[in-house]
């Protein structure tokens, strides 16, 4: 008789925070705030060009905007709960330039091509593929942490994979499913996990979704027999609309993996697409292209920087390092040199003198405060600005703008049997570590990443790296 009572007991103690209806409007507020730039821009733009262009004529085209926000809808994007930044970046970009050319085509049907502007529909259309991103990235930054953002969630089960989702969930606030509870049967684990309360049985599950009007659970619990996993997902499928379960196959593509039907079987397609011939010749062609571009744009800055670092220090302008390429060949990876001569020498007596110190050099391979930096070159480290030389090792065909981090011969026994997966891409003058911490993430971590990125690449990973890569380097997050 007192179950009941108790158990409304316990869901009540529950403090849900979120406020969902805020967070698709806010993605809406901004996604509809980028297009309007996009076109004012292009607009304005064309109206200084040319002072004959008339700006009053676009104004009544703003009903266009709803096929974006309709397209964005069918494709996922409100909300957008639980999507990789890839795979967003994905989706918004195929949306918008399938509705622009849907405009494209229609003006051409109905004869009204001659009334606007082509360059103004072009610099719109390359805008918007831009500024959308953009949008909803400095969103996700100015809210996501928000108490109010994204969905509430359930995690059923309260082990190691529970306890690794509660903690992803939780870093990364952007995905918008904010743990509010995780449920567990067995009673030793009822208590907290990081920061959530386990509150009880799975029995609870249905009551949650119910009260607390939960929408999302997330199945965490590879270990459970198949039969008593097919059981959970039967009874709480009837209570949670968005049910995720979390397969036992660590390891493994995460991010581009699809379903697929055969004849009633569930199937999972796992594709390497970096280890493909054909995506390897697309990612060469971008990197040469890239490469070319930035280099010559840059060529009055980095004589520059060449000049600043002869005037700070004694010694050579650039620094060649021995580092593991492709299939394990070595190579010398270009830097602007940010050392005083000797350094070896000094980094030897500076931790004779400071043992303590020796831990963190021996973990890291890096220290907090290097004597051997030179003033000039803190400043390039700090804004990542000593490796544009590597442009120079892109063009040759030793490196990738985006990669793996490149290691030393020292560091291969920290990365174990994942050296193997390591040597089959091309290091990056950019990776995932750099835009996930960079030196405030442990070594482990930064295996991780780089594992992650060659098992999940695609074109649109890149690109996402490389626009995260700019914030990063403007904001200086985790360099030193």
């Amino acid at each position: 008789m007192q179950a009941r009572p108790l158990t409304q007991t316990i869901v009540r103690s529950i403090n849900v925070t979120t406020r969902p209806l805020l967070t698709v409007l806010l993605l809406l507020a901004s996604d509809l705030g980028a297009l309007v730039l996009a076109g004012g821009l292009s607009v304005g733009v064309r109206f200084l060009w040319d002072g004959s262009f008339n700006p009053a004529l676009y104004v009544s085209l703003w009903p266009v905007i709803g096929l974006f926000v309709l397209a964005y809808a069918l494709m996922g994007l409100y909300p957008g709960i639980g999507k990789a930044p890839a795979e967003e970046l994905r989706q918004l970009t195929l949306a918008t330039m399938l509705i622009y050319l849907v405009l494209g085509a229609a003006t051409f049907l109905f004869k009204v091509g001659d009334t606007y502007s082509r360059a103004t529909f072009l610099g719109a259309w390359a805008l918007s593929v831009v500024l959308v991103p953009l949008s909803r990235a400095l969103t996700r930054h100015l809210f996501a942490h928000k108490k109010w953002w994204g969905y509430p969630a359930v995690v059923l089960g309260a082990g190691e994979t529970g306890r690794m989702v509660v903690q992803t969930l939780k870093r990364q606030p952007g995905l918008g499913l904010k743990p509010v509870a995780v449920l567990d049967d067995d009673p030793e684990k009822q208590g907290v996990m990081e920061g959530v309360p386990v509150l009880g049985g799975l029995d609870l599950a249905p009551v949650l979704a119910r009260e607390l009007r939960v929408r999302h659970a997330i199945v965490a619990m590879p270990g459970v027999p198949r039969a008593k996993l097919l059981e959970i997902l039967e009874q709480h499928g009837r209570a949670f609309p968005h049910l995720v379960l979390i397969p036992d196959l660590f390891g493994f593509s995460s991010l581009w993996v699809t379903t697929k039907d055969l004849g009633g079987i569930l199937g999972l397609e796992v594709r390497q697409q970096l280890l493909l011939p054909g995506p390897r010749l697309a990612k060469r062609i971008i990197d040469v292209g890239l490469s070319l571009i930035g280099g010559l744009l840059l060529l009055p800055f980095l004589a520059l920087i060449a000049i600043l670092i002869k005037l700070d220090s004694p010694g050579p302008v650039l620094y060649g390092h021995t580092r593991i390429g492709h299939n394990g060949q070595r190579f010398k990876a270009w830097k602007f040199r940010s050392m005083v001569k000797d350094a070896d020498e000094v980094l030897k007596e500076y931790l004779e003198k400071h043992p303590e110190l020796r831990e963190e050099w021996e973990r890291d391979q890096k220290l907090r405060s290097d004597p051997r930096v030179t003033r000039i070159g803190r400043i390039l480290r700090q804004t990542s600005l000593d490796e544009l030389p590597q442009l120079w090792n892109v063009l040759r065909g030793e490196m990738s703008l985006v990669g793996p981090r490149p290691i030393v011969q020292d560091e291969v026994i920290k990365y174990g049997e994942k050296f193997a997966l390591y040597i089959k891409v091309k290091p990056g003058m950019t990776g995932l570590w750099q835009v996930s911490g960079r030196n405030d993430t442990t070594y482990q971590e930064r295996v991780n990443l780089d594992t992650y990125y060659i098992r999940n690449w695609s074109l649109w990973l890149d690109l996402y790296i490389l626009a995260r890569t700019a914030w990063v380097v403007l904001t200086r997050k985790g360099a030193y």
